[in-house]
């Protein structure tokens, strides 16, 4: 795990609350990493309605194989994560692995292994060896509180500098509901589902079903509008939970409109996290914020926004605080997507560096200068040849990110 914090680290962390009816605790099992929390059990004291979306990745980790054959079940009593080991490629063991952690927490918990959701973050291709950890599940059930937010954040941390938090609240029928979210993400970050291990509870009373569908709508404009470095990881997990502990009448359908407050609220929640997770790309110095307008349409100016995001050459010149938007007009021309060189405008902050196929002929070097210093840096194309728009957020690429991960599993 990385030492210094990310310079784009917020000052102080989210207090959440205490969510009734699910309990906390979290274990140091020497699973990879020394004198840290590496283990965390959440426990639903009644079944809670489960939601989740997963990696896409045609290489998925054992964990997630087995949260989606859980999930037609709906229903949740436990959830456990480990950090310092994926179980990602790790063949048979790695299935053996999912059964015999499931098998124990449900004896701690007392409920049934379909009611178990598994996530594990770290080194793809070593076995996780669970018959040495499992049989903390007993302790860690009976001590779990509902107060340990910012210790199950840890816990769940790998390349990540600082625990990702963040809470909301929105009322339905006029009760106030807590919605609180954990997040761990700094490298291999390029979801096309969701996004690293997050991880969302709320008191609400919502059906499974609705749940999913509140949760699929979001998580296009959140968490899979965000990139670190293009990679995919193979265990990608975003699950929500709802205990039902609130006094709110149960919500049934995603199209009720008692949900719209809950639903923005789950929106705005999953973006706080997705942002969070790229302020602490590996290595990164700078937030860029990427807009595309003017496109053939929006899945156009998404993969047109990605492949400016993605690109290495626009993130060291970033890194570099170099306004060269040579490399914007790169990545767009290599996205694939409608444009027309002559229509292209770019924007620096609010510094158009080019318009009209060419350098602006206003274009202030020392003016774009300045915005490329900055923490934060918007970037703003307009392809001119449509109605499309879409945003993308993503990090510079430094020196860190290659030693971060040159030495990984060591």
């Amino acid at each position: 795990m990385a030492t210094d914090i990310s310079p784009l680290a917020p000052k102080t962390y989210a207090e959440l609350p205490a969510i009734k009816g699910v309990r906390i605790e979290t274990v140091a099992a020497g699973i990879k990493y020394r004198d840290r929390t590496d283990l965390m059990l959440m426990v639903f004291d009644r079944p809670a309605s489960v939601a989740g979306v997963f990696t896409t990745s045609k290489c998925p980790s054992a964990p997630v194989e087995q949260c989606r054959a859980n999930l037609g079940g709906g229903k949740a009593r436990a959830l456990v994560v480990n950090s310092g080991n994926a179980n990602a490629f790790t063949g048979k063991k790695g299935r053996v692995s999912t059964v015999l952690t499931a098998q124990a927490a449900a004896a701690a918990v007392g409920c049934g292994e379909g009611e178990v959701f598994l996530a594990s973050t770290g080194v793809i291709g070593e076995p996780l060896e669970a018959d040495k950890f499992a049989p903390v599940f007993d302790r860690m059930a009976g001590s779990a509180s509902k107060d340990k937010w910012l210790d199950a954040a840890r816990a769940i941390m790998t390349t990540d500098t600082y625990p990702k938090l963040a809470t909301r609240t929105a009322r339905i029928d006029g009760v106030a509901v807590t919605l609180n979210g954990i997040a761990k993400g700094s490298g291999m970050i390029a979801p096309d589902m969701a996004t690293m291990l997050s991880f969302i509870v709320t008191d609400a009373d919502i059906e499974p079903a609705a749940l999913q569908l509140m949760l699929k709508r979001h998580v296009g404009s959140t968490f899979n509008a965000v990139t670190v470095d293009s990679d995919t990881s193979t265990s990608d997990t975003l699950m929500v939970f709802a205990t039902g502990g609130s006094e709110a009448r149960p919500i049934s359908a995603a199209g009720d409109p008692r949900a719209r407050e809950f639903s923005k609220a789950l929106a705005d929640l999953m973006q706080d996290l997705a942002i969070q997770v790229v302020r602490d790309g590996e290595g990164a110095s700078k937030l860029v914020e990427i807009t595309v307008t003017g496109a053939a349409s929006a899945r156009a100016a998404g993969r047109v926004a990605r492949s400016i995001a993605n690109s290495p050459l626009v993130k060291t010149a970033i890194a570099g605080e170099d306004a060269n938007w040579g490399r914007i007009v790169m990545a767009v021309g290599k996205a694939g997507e409608k444009a027309e060189r002559d229509r292209l405008a770019i924007w620096f902050g609010d510094v158009r560096v080019a318009a009209d196929g060419e350098r602006d002929p206003d274009y202030d070097e020392a003016r774009a200068a300045e915005v490329m210093k900055r923490d934060e840096i918007a970037i703003r194309v307009d392809l001119g040849v449509g109605r499309g728009k879409a945003r993308v957020y993503t990090c510079d690429l430094t020196k860190a990110y290659i030693e971060i991960n040159g030495d990984y599993r060591s």
